[in-house]
């Protein structure tokens, strides 16, 4: 590579906060009325979601994290939580790099990222991402090489 790639850089800058607000989270729980709305594409690679709400949002989706959360778990590459759909709990996980926006309106503080394109370079970070134990939510790497 030639030079800094400074937009990754910011990108993952701006991930770490949302990773650090989520961790607070995890532990304290939310303190007094802050909540996030986390917008995430649901077709990148790594996130685990129920089928039915693949179907309901095949690219993208909105959840809120305020009064109804459960489980909340932070790891470096990604965060797991347990959410209420139409009276059904559903756990899903959603990798920092799946983000598409990340909101506190109580704080007035939003953040908008760019989701690194699928590649090779994908291809090795993505050994790391949680499998699901069903094999339906297994996407193989393949539609996503560069022929």
């Amino acid at each position: 590579m030639d030079g800094f790639n400074y937009e990754e850089m910011v990108q993952e800058a701006l991930r770490s906060v949302v990773r650090e607000a989520l961790r607070s989270t995890a532990v304290e729980g939310l303190p007094g009325a802050h909540h996030f709305y986390i917008a995430f594409k649901t077709d990148y690679p790594g996130v685990q979601l129920a089928d039915y709400l693949r179907d309901r949002h095949p690219e993208e989706m909105t959840i809120v994290i305020q009064h109804q959360y459960w489980g909340l778990e932070v790891e470096e590459k990604g965060f797991y939580v347990t959410l209420s759909f139409s009276d059904s709990q559903e756990r899903i996980y959603i990798p920092f790099h799946a983000l598409l926006s990340f909101m506190d309106p109580y704080a007035k503080f939003g953040l908008q990222f760019t989701p690194p394109s699928f590649s090779e370079e994908f291809e090795e970070t993505a050994k790391d991402l949680p499998l699901s134990d069903s094999t339906d939510n297994v996407i193989t790497l393949d539609q996503f090489r560069k022929k």
